[in-house]
């Protein structure tokens, strides 16, 4: 079930399916910090709150929609908060999930995974179990993988307001926190490969993308395998003109135009007031709409149901033929998916039934790809909705990189 009534919105998966918190099966305890606050990377803080038993992940994962799972491992969750940078490289803090299963083994292969589009503080993975970082990570790391959810800047615990669709930070947090989930680990005794499979869905598509490349360059950590599913890859060329041209859901367009403009207008003034790009009465409750307070359904109450009822003309019609400063925050975010070098395989995930997301972002972000020469292929899983396409596509995307492991 759906927990909102409304369709599923673009890029988003922060109302994914129902089921009962984590709090109601398990008690909460604390894990003691470790690293000097000041590096990147550094564990903060970290707390236990759930510990689920087989079972108990075969129960939270069926109602999420997901088939049982023979032989279930159980899991350990922790909210974790850690050092990383913001959007300017001065040293902040952010917070994230990190799942460990119930296992023999000492050395862990680890998952990394990118959640899809939340405009709410409250739905990120390190806090809300009911979105589709928790149940990633729960998927995956009953399979025996190590699992991390990063929440991104400004979501969680994270001070200051979420960088929707930021490339650069998207890839720090999830880099930093794959640091913080190493020291975490080793205080229970167990070992996470450097090795990183990464996927993420939606927004996550994107950070996971940016995230192979920025492992690509780490010293630390490497990069196996990437599978991002349903990615908004290329906006100037597929998303935006989808969105203008009637190839997307109305009010998913309007949500996430409306987010992705006042998140990019802190980066890059894209206008000088907001009445430069919204309409009354938008141009004066928008920018609040997205301060990380609102939930779900008030944010959507609060938009009209189309862009051309969101915005202004003249600004319409610059979002058909960009230029300037809102052209160089298009195409600095438009790179994931020509930073990845070869060596590293990519397995891209997408529907052509999807209206949130469309398509063409994935046919585009394969192209540029093959001409990287990096080894890659798209699947289409076929004619369902956004959501749709995570859920089928992420028992094949455990498959491959069990498969990965299974060779190296």
């Amino acid at each position: 079930m759906i927990r909102n009534p409304r369709r599923v919105l673009a890029l988003s998966c922060a109302a994914l399916i129902a089921v009962a918190p984590f709090a109601a099966v398990t008690a909460a305890t604390a894990a003691t910090a470790t690293g000097t606050v000041s590096t990147r990377g550094a564990l903060v803080k970290a707390e236990r709150t759930a510990q689920l038993s087989g079972g108990q992940v075969n129960d939270y994962l069926g109602k999420a929609g997901f088939p049982a799972v023979k032989d279930a491992k159980g899991v350990d969750v922790y909210s974790v908060t850690y050092r990383t940078v913001d959007v300017r490289g001065r040293s902040t803090t952010a917070t994230g999930a990190v799942v460990l299963p119930r296992v023999a083994a000492r050395d862990l292969r680890v998952v990394s995974y990118a959640h899809g589009t939340m405009a709410t503080r409250k739905d990120a993975p390190s806090v809300e179990t009911q979105t589709d970082g928790g149940y990633m990570s729960v998927y995956f790391a009953t399979h025996g993988f190590a699992a991390v959810a990063p929440d991104y800047l400004g979501l969680g615990g994270g001070p200051g307001p979420h960088p929707y669709m930021h490339t650069a930070t998207e890839a720090s947090a999830s880099l930093d926190l794959l640091k913080a989930a190493r020291s975490l680990a080793g205080q229970k005794r167990v070992t996470l490969d450097r090795r990183i499979l990464v996927t993420g869905f939606s927004q996550g598509g994107h950070a996971a993308m940016a995230l192979g490349a920025a492992l690509q360059k780490d010293k630390e950590f490497g990069v196996a395998a990437v599978a991002p599913v349903s990615g908004p890859f290329d906006v100037e060329d597929a998303e935006l003109p989808a969105a203008l041209n009637g190839g997307l859901d109305d009010r998913s367009a309007t949500f996430y135009l409306a987010y992705w403009l006042t998140s990019m207008d802190r980066l890059h003034n894209l206008y000088d007031h907001p009445a430069q790009a919204f309409r009354a009465p938008y141009d004066k409750k928008v920018t609040k709409l997205f301060d990380g307070s609102r939930d779900f359904d008030t944010i959507v109450a609060g938009l009209p149901p189309t862009l051309e009822e969101l915005l202004t003309p003249g600004y319409l019609k610059q979002l058909g033929k960009p230029s300037g400063a809102l052209l160089k925050a298009i195409r600095e975010n438009d790179t994931t998916c020509r930073d990845l070098r070869p060596g590293v395989p990519v397995r891209l995930f997408a529907a052509s039934g999807d209206r949130d997301v469309a398509i063409a972002n994935s046919e585009s972000c394969l192209k540029d790809l093959r001409a990287e020469g990096v080894d890659t292929s798209l699947t289409d899983v076929g004619d369902v909705d956004h959501t749709g396409s995570v859920m089928r596509s992420m028992p094949r995307v455990l498959d491959w990189f069990q498969k990965e492991a299974a060779t190296e």
